[in-house]
């Protein structure tokens, strides 16, 4: 922390040199100060907007922070404005890895090492390789400017990838994609505690226009749609998503940013099309966007023609004449509602926008009770324990059990005999577990108060009891 303090002495002389904040930054981040590390990098991206070190450090804490869609969306952004950046490349390498995507992760290390030989990195290219990574040259697609000069420029190979090393059936036509994403969930709304609102907003887009076809018909409507799903993380925003398939029987798509972004130009676009045309295919059917915000971003905010394609690609496919998406039913969750360009939120694309809150008293009772069944709990009280846990989300209650039956169970290891979790070990692990929702009401009040013209975001208000003004 000594260094950390003379640089911040140094730049209270010089608060815009940029090589001293990048400085800070690092010294940080090497401290795990993940909160503080990610202000300095705002603070030199405020001296120099596009610079490629700070806008890629911010993309490794985002990932750190499990928000790994969105740091794919910011290096792609980066290399997109600098490819000649290879710390950029490298994270995006790292990146693929995390979405055990072996050839994305080669073809970007070997950017990287073409650019800049001293980044390469044995432990890297050996966790490449065991994720089925290698070069593969694909002469149908059209490559990009930079891959048509890597190509002539002779791109880095590393001789120990051996073509024999790897199996070519990971590498199969597009109806992989259906093997991949279809799938059935035996998840419904009664696994689902609390939620009530959000569960009868669902009804309306899918269940009720399919079980009175004719009724709905004479009104004009049809089953599908789209529903944004927003709030804190960890309420349960993807759950009732793979509910909602369970409820009918519907096959279940989940669709992550990383089975969507390519490096080809226009392969992204095509992918998308190919995702809605299965869910249309395989109708009634559930397509699920998590973190749809880092998809569907707002397009003032993007610095290549590239991103904003995808995005026009996106409403396309959600509303317009070619696309039929009768008994489609597409979720979006975000954190962050307000990052969405706005186009995405007018009627025939994700026109209702549905506020999924910390669950209630009652909601936390019933998660509880669902938390415990099965599981070797003695003398729980569920109502008591709600009450313990005001402002805990879904995924912190289930922290607190998860920390209770390690304790239970490491107790049970010792004694060879099953240890019932109590009621106290509960309430003290309930202690110990620090309420996630807080940070996120924090700043989700600044924009219900100051960025809500539309009147979007008065649920936040009304759940915080806070007046509009």
């Amino acid at each position: 922390m000594a260094d950390i303090q003379s640089l911040k002495e140094a730049l209270s002389v010089s608060p815009n040199n940029l090589p001293l904040l990048l400085m800070l930054g690092d010294a940080y981040l090497e401290e795990l100060e993940f909160d503080q590390a990610r202000q300095i990098y705002e603070s030199a991206l405020e001296v120099d907007p596009g610079n490629p070190v700070a806008r890629t450090q911010i993309a490794q804490l985002l990932e750190l922070d499990g928000r790994s869609s969105e740091a794919i969306l910011r290096v792609d952004q980066v290399v997109g404005e600098h490819p000649d950046f290879a710390p950029a490349w490298m994270m995006r390498a790292k990146l693929a890895l995390t979405e055990n995507n072996g050839r994305e992760a080669r073809e970007c290390y070997e950017k990287a090492v073409s650019i800049e030989p001293a980044l390469q990195n044995e432990d890297l290219l050996k966790r490449i390789r065991q994720a089925g990574g290698r070069r593969k040259i694909e002469e149908s697609r059209e490559p990009t400017p930079q891959a048509t000069a890597d190509k002539q420029a002779g791109a880095y190979y590393d001789s120990e990838f051996e073509e024999d090393d790897f199996d070519d059936e990971s590498y199969g036509d597009e109806s992989e994609i259906e093997i991949e994403f279809i799938q059935r969930t035996d998840v419904n709304f009664k696994k689902v505690g609390g939620m009530d609102a959000v569960k009868e907003d669902i009804r309306m887009k899918i269940f009720y226009p399919m079980e009175n076809r004719e009724l709905f018909e004479a009104y004009g409507k049809k089953a599908g749609g789209g529903v944004l799903l927003y709030g804190p993380p960890g309420c349960g925003k993807t759950l009732i998503s793979r509910a909602t398939a369970g409820e009918i029987n519907a096959n279940f798509l989940s669709v992550g940013l990383h089975q969507i972004l390519d490096m080809w130009i226009g392969k992204s676009e095509e992918k998308l099309h190919e995702i809605f045309e299965l869910a249309r295919r395989n109708a009634p059917a559930v397509l699920f966007f998590d973190e749809v915000d880092a998809l569907a971003a707002d397009r003032k905010d993007m610095r290549t023609s590239a991103g904003r394609t995808l995005i026009n690609q996106f409403l396309a496919e959600l509303d317009s004449e070619s696309a039929e998406n009768e008994g489609v039913l597409v979720l979006g969750a975000t954190n962050a509602p307000w990052h969405l360009d706005s186009a995405f939120l007018r009627p025939g694309r994700f026109d209702r926008l549905v506020f999924v809150p910390p669950p209630d008293t009652e909601a936390r009772e019933e998660i509880i009770k669902i938390m415990a069944d099965g599981k070797p709990v003695s003398g729980l009280d569920p109502q008591a324990l709600a009450k313990r846990v005001k402002d805990f989300s879904g995924a912190d209650i289930k922290a607190m059990f998860d920390q209770a039956i390690e304790a239970s169970l490491s107790e049970a290891m010792k004694s060879g005999k099953v240890v019932p979790v109590t009621q106290k070990q509960l309430a003290k692990c309930a202690r110990a577990v620090k309420p996630s929702t807080k940070k996120w009401f924090e700043s989700a009040r600044n924009y219900a108060l100051y960025a809500n013209q539309s009147g979007f975001y008065d649920d936040i208000l009304k759940f915080l009891g806070v007046d509009k003004p």
